[in-house]
């Protein structure tokens, strides 16, 4: 049929136009968007305002309601008044999950259809073409898997009404009933996914930056706070060494000196999430450290080679227990156990000083420290216990897996690019 073509001619239109209306928005910085590329600002969902245009196909009712060509013209004109009532109805409702999946909503659905075949059997003609509105309504309205049945009824009533009132030729009314049907279903179902997935990236977005600030805080954190603790610790002794031995006290200032160049590096490759740490440099770091601030320090060994993203995590442990013997113990002596097995690697920070004031440690696992170490070894399959010792003092363990998934690690910054 001729308005079928029409129709057809009219669609392709609006979405050229469409399409170049998207391509030609700037963005919100005013820079023009090239074609082709994703707008910044998606605008506004679809509304029912969308599917208005389409009631056109009505005029030809309506003129013949004006002309006296249509018998029973009252009956006709309220039949069109509630014809149109109920699609507004339906389609304004139809663009919002909870709103489309009510019963009004499939009730009013019910009744556009059978007000549509009451017009379109009493009538025919241009009364017939009320069907692909009725299609539109049932796209909007109707999801999967319900709307292979719910289209295919609907285009066999358009059908069978266009064939009784109007013969074999207006079988092309079926076909356009259908068509409507399931374009405008895919073309609402297709947005639909657009925007659930923009908002889920959106979503997944956040939560990264959000796991990059705690690595980030958490590794300054770790890093600064034992670091600056040995810093102190050292510049004591140097200070306490000056007076009566001044080679002593200028070993302490060049150990200062090669802390401070390391921290530098290390927080350099904090930013970029790339730092891989070395158990046995923090090992050696925390023997220096207790030695400088006079206590004596013992350091056990054992087991296979770990892999370097264990060998850091343990290294996060042995750095912030040391830094809380150093810092709030009042021990005389500490004593570092390294225990490997074919699966798992246990580590234990023990030292023999009274706990006064120490801290995160006081709080078990309730300081900032400690917190932060128990979630990154609970993240990579571990645990970390703190509390006081059967014999006085106070014990730090940590174990993990010996084999530590990196997909498990904390989200490195190189990671978001």
């Amino acid at each position: 049929m001729s308005w079928l073509r029409k129709t057809s001619c009219r669609m392709d239109a609006w979405q050229l136009a469409y399409q170049h209306t998207q391509e030609s928005q700037p963005y919100e910085n005013g820079a023009e968007r090239k074609p082709g590329q994703l707008p910044a600002n998606p605008g506004p969902p679809p509304t029912g305002f969308s599917l208005l245009p389409w009631l056109l196909l009505g005029m030809g009712a309506l003129s013949n309601l004006f002309q006296d060509e249509t018998p029973n013209p009252w009956i006709g004109g309220l039949g069109l008044l509630t014809f149109n009532s109920l699609y507004i109805y339906v389609t304004f409702r139809a663009f919002g999950k909870r709103t489309r999946e009510a019963t009004s909503t499939r009730v009013a659905l019910v009744l556009l259809g059978l007000v549509t075949c009451a017009l379109a059997f009493g009538y025919g003609g241009t009364w017939v073409l009320f069907f692909p509105l009725l299609g539109l309504a049932t796209g909007a309205v109707v999801r999967m898997p319900h709307l292979r049945w719910a289209g295919t009824a609907v285009a066999v009533l358009a059908g069978v009404a266009s064939v009784i009132r109007d013969g074999w030729g207006g079988l092309d009314t079926a076909y356009a009933t259908w068509i409507s049907t399931m374009v405008t279903a895919a073309i609402l179902s297709l947005s639909e996914a657009v925007r659930e997935l923009r908002a889920a990236r959106e979503e997944l977005a956040r939560r990264a930056v959000e796991e990059e600030r705690l690595r980030f805080s958490r590794d300054l954190h770790d890093l600064l706070g034992h670091t600056l603790s040995v810093i102190v610790v050292k510049s004591e002794a140097a200070r306490r060494l000056a007076a009566r031995d001044i080679d002593a006290a200028l070993l302490q200032i060049t150990d200062i000196e090669s802390v401070g160049r390391q921290v530098l590096t290390e927080i350099r490759e904090a930013v970029t999430g790339y730092r891989e740490g070395s158990l046995t440099t923090d090992l050696d770091r925390a023997r220096s450290a207790l030695t400088a601030a006079g206590m004596d320090s013992t350091v056990h060994r054992s087991g296979p080679p770990l892999p370097p993203q264990t060998e850091a995590l343990l290294g996060w442990v042995v750095r912030e227990a040391v830094t809380n013997v150093v810092r709030h113990s009042d021990a005389g002596r500490c004593e570092i156990t390294v225990s490997g097995a074919t699966e798992r690697v246990r580590l234990t920070v023990t030292d023999d000083g009274t706990g006064t004031g120490t801290g995160d440690l006081c709080a078990g696992v309730g300081g900032t420290g400690l917190k932060g170490l128990t979630e990154r070894l609970a993240k990579a399959g571990g645990s970390l216990t703190a509390g006081p010792g059967t014999r006085g003092g106070f014990v730090v363990t940590a174990e993990l897996p010996v084999d530590v998934s990196a997909a498990r690690l904390p989200i490195a910054v190189g990671q978001l690019a």
